[in-house]
């Protein structure tokens, strides 16, 4: 019996304008997951950038912050190092430096 490999999710139209706009900010850089729904054209969308973030793999989730630069508690100490190993300096419960877009 062979062991099967599980099949990757399909993923919707918004998930794939996500995935393609969070590819696409420069290493270093910051948005907000309001500014990656807007480019990814829905705008008031965070929370479905949250969501498709979530089913996305091979992407730089840790370039989208909250608004205000905040990083989410569940994930803020893994993800202020990642920053930090791209030089934006960025502290649990603290607003991220921002650098201009």
């Amino acid at each position: 019996m062979r062991a099967s490999k599980r099949a990757a999710p399909r993923l919707g139209a918004f998930a794939r304008a996500v995935q393609r706009v969070v590819r696409s900010i420069p290493r270093g850089r910051v948005l907000s997951y309001g500014e990656v729904a807007l480019r990814a054209g829905k705008p008031r969308g965070a929370r479905a950038v949250v969501r498709a973030l979530h089913q996305l793999e091979d992407v730089p989730w840790w370039r989208v912050v909250r608004k205000g630069g905040t990083l989410a508690p569940a994930v803020a100490r893994d993800q202020a190092q990642l920053l930090a190993a791209e030089g934006v300096h960025a502290r649990q419960g603290r607003s991220v430096r921002r650098r201009a877009r």
